[in-house]
C-alpha cells in the first residue's frame, strides 16, 4: 500500500494495491482498504491496545501502523463496508492539503465557524472542566471509566467531544449551506451507496434513510466503549434530534423512540 507509506501525491487519488481508490470511495466506505478496527469481524475495541498503548495515539499518523500493512478487504468499489481507516486517510489528506493538523482545521473551520463553543478534539488526560466521562458497565453490575479503552485523542474517524446544543448548530449550518456550497452539500447528502435492502444508504459521511425515492432521515452515529451518540435531521419536518450518552449503548433506545414518533 504505497500511499500509506510515502504520502499522498494529489487530492484526487490514493494508490491502494494496484487499483485506483478515489476520495469518493473513502467517503462512501467502498474503498475496500484494510481497517484498524474491522467492525464486520471484531467486537472488542479494547483489543487494539494490547499491543499498541492507547496513550500513544494522539495524531492521525499514529493510526497507520494499525492497518497499513494488512491486505485489502475487497476490490475497490465492490461493495459497502464500514471502514474507520478510510476516514483516517481522509483526515491525512486534509492535513496534506491544508498544512494544518486535522483537529485544528476542524476547530477553526467548523466548530468556531458554527459557534460550537463547547465542542472539540480533547485529550483524555487533559479534558476541559465539566466534560462528562464515559463509563463501561459490566454484566455483574460494576463500572469503569473508558480512559484506557480509547485513543488518547480521537481522529478523523471520530472521537470529538460535542454537546446536544452544539450538534443542533451543526445541522442548522449544514442544511443552510453555511459550511459548504449548495452543490457540495447536495453531493454530501446524496445517497451514493446502498447499505442494505431496508432503505438505508450512505452519502458522504452521513447515513441516509429512504422510503421509496423520498429521503426521510439523514443521521450520524458513533459507538465506542463508554460512549454512544445518535443525531438526525428529518428533512420533511426540518426536525433535528441529538442524543449523547456516556454509556456504550445508552443512545440507541432513545433515538429509536424519537424515530418512531417522527417517522
Amino acid at each position: 500500500m504505497r500511499a500509506l507509506q510515502s504520502g499522498f501525491d494529489s487530492l484526487e487519488k490514493v494508490t491502494v494495491s494496484q487499483e485506483q481508490c478515489t476520495i469518493h470511495h473513502l467517503l462512501t466506505h467502498t474503498a475496500g482498504i484494510p481497517d484498524y478496527f474491522d467492525e464486520e469481524v471484531m467486537h472488542d475495541f479494547e483489543e487494539l491496545w494490547r499491543e499498541t498503548p492507547m496513550y500513544q495515539i494522539r495524531n492521525l499518523k499514529d493510526f497507520l501502523p494499525l492497518f497499513q500493512h494488512r491486505p485489502m478487504k475487497f476490490d475497490v468499489g465492490a461493495r459497502f463496508g464500514y471502514n474507520n481507516a478510510g476516514y483516517i486517510l481522509l483526515g491525512l489528506i486534509v492535513e496534506a492539503v491544508t498544512q494544518q493538523g486535522f483537529a485544528e482545521y476542524v476547530q477553526e473551520n467548523i466548530f468556531n465557524k458554527v459557534g460550537m463553543s463547547r465542542s472539540g478534539y480533547f485529550e483524555f488526560d487533559a479534558l476541559p472542566t465539566n466534560t462528562a466521562q464515559g463509563y463501561v458497565d459490566f454484566s455483574d453490575g460494576t463500572w469503569k471509566t473508558n480512559i484506557y479503552s480509547l485513543p488518547a485523542k480521537g481522529g478523523s474517524d471520530g472521537g470529538a467531544f460535542v454537546t446536544v446544543n452544539d450538534m443542533v448548530k451543526f445541522w442548522e449550518a449544514l442544511v443552510t449551506h453555511q459550511l459548504l456550497s449548495t452543490t457540495t452539500t447536495e453531493r454530501m447528502l446524496t445517497a451514493h451507496t446502498r447499505v442494505d435492502n431496508d432503505g438505508n444508504f450512505y452519502g458522504y459521511g452521513v447515513w441516509i434513510a429512504k422510503t421509496g425515492d423520498d429521503i426521510v432521515k439523514y443521521h450520524v452515529m458513533g459507538y465506542d466503549p463508554g460512549v454512544s451518540f445518535h443525531s438526525a435531521y428529518y428533512p420533511r419536518k426540518s426536525i433535528k434530534a441529538v442524543v449523547c450518552s456516556n454509556r456504550s449503548s445508552g443512545a440507541y433506545d432513545v433515538m429509536k423512540y424519537i424515530d418512531n414518533e417522527i417517522l
